[in-house]
C-alpha cells in the first residue's frame, strides 16, 4: 500500500481525526459535524431573506424578494428576478433588447445553480427571451448541464418556449451606426457589459444563484463568455455562499473567478476580502490590461455578509435585505 493511501484509510478509520472540538471517527460523523456547523451558520444569519444583483436592477430584486417573502425558495426568486429584466426590451445587455453581435444576431447565455450543486445553463441560445429559465430546464429535465445553439433553441421550444425576434429597432440602429466604423478585427471591446447575476438566500438559510446577458455588443459570431460557464460567471456552494461575475467574461474565464471567490471564503475570508482578493488576481497577471476593461463580483456567505468589488469604480450594485431594496456603489481597485 503507498504510504499517502495508509495515512488516508488510518486517519479516516481506525485512528479518527478532529474537527474544531470534537473527535469523529467516520465518515457519517463528518457529515454530521458539517449538517451541524451549516445549521449553527443559518442560526446566527441575519437580514434573511436576503437577494442581491449586479448592477441597478430594483425592479429585479423587488421581484426575487417578492417570492421569498411569500415562503418560496432561493431557486425560484433568481429565475423570477433574472426574468423581469431579460423581459424589458428598454435594456440592451440582457434578454429582449440586447445589442447584438457582429452581424447582428442577438444571442444569449445564461446559467442557473442551486442549493444542492445542481446546475444549467445555455450558450449561444437565439431567439428565446428568458434564457435563465431555459437554463432551469436544462437542469432539472435533461441529464446535461449545458445546451448550446440551435440544439439549446429547439429544446426550449419542446418545453413551450415560443420563439421571437429579440433584436429591437433601437439596437438594430446602434449595430448599424457602430458597423460605420467598425474593422470586424477579432479585438474585445467593452461597449457592453451590464449581465444580472443574482443571489438568494430564502428563509431556510439556503442559497441559489443566476446569470444572464447578451454578452458583449458586437462581439464574434459565437463567441461566450462567462456567464453561462458555471464556476466562472457563477458558483454556490450552499456550506459555504456563492458568487457571481459581470465584465469581461474573457477575464473571469482565465481565472475561474465565481469558484475562487467562494473557495477563498471557505479558507475564512468575508465576502468582501474574497472579491477583493479575486479582482487583484486579474489586475497582477503579467501585462494585464486591466485598466481598459471591467470586471465585478458579488458575494454572500451562509451568514448572510455581502461583498463586492470592482475594477473601475462604475460598478454598481442592488441589494434587498432588512427591507430595503437599495443601489450600492460597490468598492474598486484603484492603484495608480
Amino acid at each position: 500500500m503507498k504510504r499517502r493511501d495508509f495515512i488516508k484509510n488510518t486517519s479516516l478509520t481506525g485512528l479518527g481525526f478532529a474537527v474544531g472540538n470534537a473527535l469523529v471517527n467516520s465518515n457519517e460523523d463528518i457529515a454530521k459535524t458539517h449538517k451541524a456547523q451549516n445549521h449553527n451558520a443559518a442560526s446566527n444569519s441575519y437580514g434573511l431573506p436576503l437577494v442581491v444583483a449586479t448592477w441597478h436592477v430594483k425592479n429585479a430584486t423587488a421581484k426575487a424578494m417578492e417570492i421569498l417573502q411569500a415562503g418560496g425558495n432561493a431557486l425560484d426568486a433568481v429565475e423570477q428576478g433574472c426574468r423581469i429584466e431579460e423581459a424589458d426590451a428598454k435594456g440592451q445587455t440582457v434578454g429582449k433588447g440586447g445589442l447584438p453581435d457582429r452581424d447582428g444576431n442577438v444571442t444569449l447565455d445564461a446559467s442557473i445553480m442551486d442549493k444542492d450543486g445542481n446546475c444549467g445553463s445555455v450558450v449561444y441560445l437565439q431567439n428565446i427571451t428568458h434564457a435563465v429559465s431555459v437554463a432551469r430546464k436544462v437542469m432539472e429535465d435533461t441529464p446535461h448541464v449545458m445546451l448550446a445553439g440551435e440544439g439549446a433553441k429547439q429544446f426550449a421550444i419542446s418545453k413551450g418556449f415560443e420563439p421571437e425576434n429579440l433584436l429591437t429597432e433601437a439596437s438594430k440602429n446602434a449595430w448599424q451606426k457602430w458597423k460605420v466604423k467598425a474593422q470586424y478585427q477579432p479585438i474585445i471591446n467593452i461597449e457592453n457589459h451590464d449581465t444580472i447575476g443574482m443571489l438568494a438566500i430564502d428563509k431556510n438559510g439556503d442559497i441559489s444563484g443566476a446569470c444572464t446577458t447578451s454578452g458583449l455588443a458586437y462581439k464574434m459570431g459565437g463567441r461566450v463568455g462567462d456567464s453561462p460557464i458555471i464556476g466562472s460567471g457563477l458558483f454556490i456552494d450552499n456550506e459555504i455562499g456563492g458568487c457571481v461575475a459581470t465584465g469581461l467574461g474573457e477575464e473571469v474565464v482565465k481565472t475561474v473567478g465565481s469558484f475562487l471567490v467562494v473557495e477563498l471564503m471557505r479558507q475564512g475570508k468575508t465576502p468582501q476580502q474574497a472579491c477583493e482578493e479575486a479582482i487583484r488576481r486579474i489586475v497582477t497577471k503579467p501585462n494585464s490590461n486591466y485598466k481598459n476593461f471591467q470586471v465585478g463580483y458579488v458575494a454572500v456567505n451562509k451568514k448572510g455578509e455581502t461583498g463586492y468589488y470592482s475594477i473601475h469604480q462604475y460598478f454598481s450594485v442592488t441589494k434587498y435585505q432588512d427591507g430595503v431594496n437599495v443601489q450600492i456603489q460597490s468598492d474598486y481597485f484603484n492603484k495608480a
